[in-house]
């Protein structure tokens, strides 16, 4: 559930608390992805403060092969949500002057959505790899190197070593 209804937390005294269970899809980066976990939601003096560990995975290109790979997150939520609209005279409320926070709707509903979906694209990897000893493309044909070896020529050698090669002698560090 990732909408929930926090009329009746909002008219407990500070420091109540809920606890919910996460178990939903939601669009992150761009498909729908599985979020699954527990948030705690504990009443502040200006408003709900949500905190949770969430499990996801993610489908990344990896930076190396360009194949798609499965990338499994967990998010550590902190996040304040600020209500705008008063629980008990229904008058709208005053919101925090500093950007970026979030809030519960007149309805009294907080929506996890956007916090999940930027926490996530947050700490999605910036080069993802579908393994840590991914061989990536060729760089002459572009065959994926995870597939198997290419028919390329290798690449040249160092001109440095030319000398000592007509000679018959080869260095150990030969690329």
């Amino acid at each position: 559930m990732l909408q929930m209804n926090v009329s009746q937390l909002l008219k407990e005294p500070i420091g109540a608390t809920r606890s919910c269970d996460v178990n939903d899809v939601i669009d992150i980066i761009s498909a729908g992805r599985q979020v699954e976990g527990q948030v705690i939601l504990t009443r502040t003096d200006r408003g709900i403060l949500v905190r949770g560990t969430l499990c996801t995975e993610l489908e990344l290109t990896c930076s190396r092969c360009l194949s798609l790979c499965s990338c499994p997150l967990t998010l550590r939520i902190t996040e304040e949500y600020f209500p705008t609209t008063d629980i008990m005279t229904g008058a709208p409320t005053p919101v925090p002057d500093e950007s970026g926070y979030f809030t519960i709707d007149e309805h009294h509903i907080l929506d996890l959505t956007e916090a999940i979906r930027q926490y996530a694209t947050l700490a999605a990897p910036m080069k993802p790899l579908c393994r840590d000893n991914c061989a990536g493309l060729c760089p002459t044909c572009g065959h994926n190197r995870n597939l198997g070896e290419c028919d390329c020529p290798p690449p040249d050698t160092d001109p440095r070593w030319a000398t000592l090669r007509k000679l018959g002698v080869t260095g150990s560090n030969d690329s």
